[in-house]
């Protein structure tokens, strides 16, 4: 049996995404939740991340619209505005998967851990924030903004004008040991939602909460490391990775060696903001230390996906799998 760390993509939190009412994302989650204890059931150690950006959006914009009605309700800082998607979403987590387990007659704990991950106060990111988040503005409202708040704000599209943050990498986890011990006595833990809320550590080791956004895949891969999983799974809406996506010569990809997949970056295969952040996590992890393996697949396939009927492997040879124990053993 095998550690395994689950990403979830956007897909597993909001089936529809122009519903984002919680009775929508509640039932949505129910419907994760069976892909999830699907591998509970045969015996895994199953940590979830999870993905927050539809949740933090609405979150952040709820906020800005009451503010422009009445001065007096202040907008919410952006970290604790990450945090308090990793509670809304991690609450429904919690309950689908618990309810699932107490259909099958599973006795584990499962709880949210509202995770922070350290980030490096020069990141390059900060330089150039690139991650847009909250409403849509006036190029008017947009300079007003710049003007009383200092918020960086760049136009989108020809949508309007959106507020941009940084994307730095993820450094550390503050609650690493605390995600450990969870798991180690046997329960299932959901961490690191959204990427976690970033932080930088002071001089005096105190943490500061800063407006930045790191990418989910990312920060679910540091989790991975961290706990020394077999096995770091992102689930998204598609069944593998492709490359030529959406031409005519279309290929599917069932295994790919670490040095195959940073080619196929490389050649520009993976669209920025959908696959490619997937690619690079995956690589990251199965490059980080002897006989680790990442899946990509899609979140109905889980179960098959870790016994290589599905989903696309990325390893670090192509002779890993010939050396991998059976996971089913």
């Amino acid at each position: 049996m095998a550690r395994i760390v689950v990403a979830l993509g956007g897909n597993a939190l909001q089936e529809n995404p122009k519903d984002t009412s919680a009775e929508a994302q509640l039932n949505t989650a129910h419907s994760t939740a069976k892909a999830i204890v699907d591998l509970i059931e045969d015996g895994h150690e199953v940590i979830i991340s999870h993905g927050n950006g539809p949740q933090v959006g609405q979150i952040i914009a709820t906020y800005e619209t009451a503010n422009s009605v009445n001065k007096n309700i202040p907008v919410m800082p952006f970290p604790e505005c990450g945090a308090f998607s990793q509670g809304y979403i991690g609450y429904h987590l919690q309950q689908a998967i618990r309810d699932e387990m107490v259909k099958r007659g599973i006795n584990k704990d499962v709880a949210s851990v509202v995770t922070q991950v350290i980030v490096d106060k020069d990141d390059p990111g900060f330089k150039n924030p690139t991650k847009p988040v909250g409403s849509f503005f006036t190029e008017e409202q947009a300079k007003k903004l710049i003007a009383e708040k200092g918020y960086v704000m760049k136009e989108d599209a020809g949508r309007g004008w959106r507020r941009v943050v940084a994307s730095p990498m993820p450094k550390a986890i503050v609650e690493e040991e605390l995600i450990k011990t969870i798991v180690d006595a046997g329960h299932i833990v959901i961490a690191a939602g959204g990427g976690g809320v970033p932080v930088i550590e002071k001089e005096d080791g105190s943490l500061k909460g800063v407006p930045a956004v790191i990418d989910k895949d990312l920060a679910s891969e540091k989790l991975a490391e961290i706990l020394n999983a077999d096995i770091f799974l992102i689930l998204t809406a598609v069944e593998q990775v492709a490359i030529n996506f959406n031409k005519p010569n279309q290929k599917n990809l069932s295994q790919l060696t670490t040095d195959e997949a940073k080619r196929y970056i490389e050649e520009g295969h993976f669209a920025e903001g959908s696959m490619l952040p997937k690619v690079k996590a995956a690589t990251m992890f199965a490059e980080s230390k002897p006989y680790r393996k990442a899946i990509i697949a899609s979140l109905g396939k889980a179960k098959l996906a870790v016994t290589g009927q599905s989903g696309t492997s990325i390893v670090y040879s192509s002779i890993y799998d010939k050396k991998l124990v059976d996971l089913k053993a």
